[in-house]
């Protein structure tokens, strides 16, 4: 899946406060420590390049010393104040207070060090935050959109290390019943879900606590699964759906970043291709639809049909509609 702009955006954040403790970094050295390409952190550099403070003149722009970046070396000239600690107005400090303590939901995924940290940080935050802290309820509960009985089961199975059976319903609403070993739970966007070694499958699956129909805490002790490195990004599941390709114009590059896309490829003119996994060719077609005027390309060609055709009728469906509001005028 390709980059989102808040990981970025992130990555450059960190990149600064990396820059202003070690001077003349070389670009490979830079890649390594943030896990991406050279060419990655130099599209990077020249994006923070022509970013600042309001004002945006020259003397306020993040900037950085011409001749090293020719030699491949990168060295921080200015960085606007960007690593100076944060100050919570009291509005932030309560909604970040807020934010901490909904994530008792999710605490029965935690392992004990990282329960202490979360403890850690509410303390400080509503210490930093002072009387404003005492407008924040001490129950705020995260919607993990299960319903209480699933959660409770699936709480349950993480706290103890039990194995799971899952009654589930995938995104074609086929009802399916499989053991499972819960090894995380995560949030993400709108929904929560629960990471688990399906052993059917004998592979990790990421299973949305909104389509558990029914969840039963087994006797069996779950075994202990490595978690993959990008479990806490979703991944289409290979094994259905069709493979759309889709060209796009670089507007609706936001496609991108937030559809989970198998594969991306960059071609001339700003123009990319995405290829996407559908389960539901309804979703496509109302994404196809939205970005209409951006889209270059549809494979395979009856996917492009079934859209046209969608539009048509559509149109169509205005047909008496403009007419009565023409015989009115």
């Amino acid at each position: 899946m390709p980059e989102r702009a808040s990981d970025r955006l992130v990555r450059m954040l960190g990149m600064i406060a990396y820059l202003e403790r070690h001077e003349d970094v070389p670009v490979d050295q830079v890649a390594a420590q943030f896990g991406v390409t050279p060419a990655q952190v130099m599209a990077d550099i020249d994006t923070l390049w022509v970013t600042g403070t309001p004002g945006y003149l020259p003397d306020d722009l993040i900037d950085f010393d011409a001749s090293s970046y020719e030699q491949g070396v990168v060295r921080l000239t200015e960085g606007r104040g960007m690593t100076r600690p944060l100050r919570l107005g009291p509005r932030e400090g309560v909604a970040l207070l807020a934010a901490l303590r909904s994530l008792a939901a999710l605490r029965p995924a935690l392992d004990a060090e990282r329960a202490a940290v979360l403890d850690s940080v509410i303390a400080k935050v509503q210490a930093a935050t002072g009387d404003a802290a005492a407008g924040v309820p001490l129950d705020v509960e995260l919607k993990v959109g299960a319903v209480p009985a699933v959660a409770a089961a699936v709480g349950k199975a993480l706290a103890g290390r039990r194995r799971l059976r899952l009654r589930y319903a995938d995104a074609s609403d086929t009802v399916t019943e499989r053991d499972v070993d819960p090894i995380r739970l995560v949030s993400q966007d709108e929904s929560s879900y629960l990471i688990a070694w399906s052993l059917a499958a004998d592979a990790e699956r990421r299973f949305r606590l909104d389509r558990v129909v029914e969840a039963t805490v087994l006797d069996e002790a779950a075994g202990e699964h490595p978690l993959a490195a990008d479990s806490d990004v979703f991944q289409p599941d290979p094994s259905s759906g069709d493979l759309v390709t889709v060209r796009l114009s670089g507007r609706a590059r936001w496609v991108a970043e937030t559809v989970p896309v198998e594969h991306t490829r960059e071609l001339a003119g700003g123009a990319f291709e995405v290829d996407v996994r559908v389960v539901q060719p309804a979703w496509l077609r109302h994404l196809l639809l939205q970005v209409a005027e951006d889209v270059l390309d549809v494979r395979p060609p009856h996917v492009a049909q079934d859209t046209a055709a969608a539009a048509r009728a559509a149109l169509e469906a205005y047909g008496p509609l403009l007419a009565t509001t023409a015989e009115e005028t």
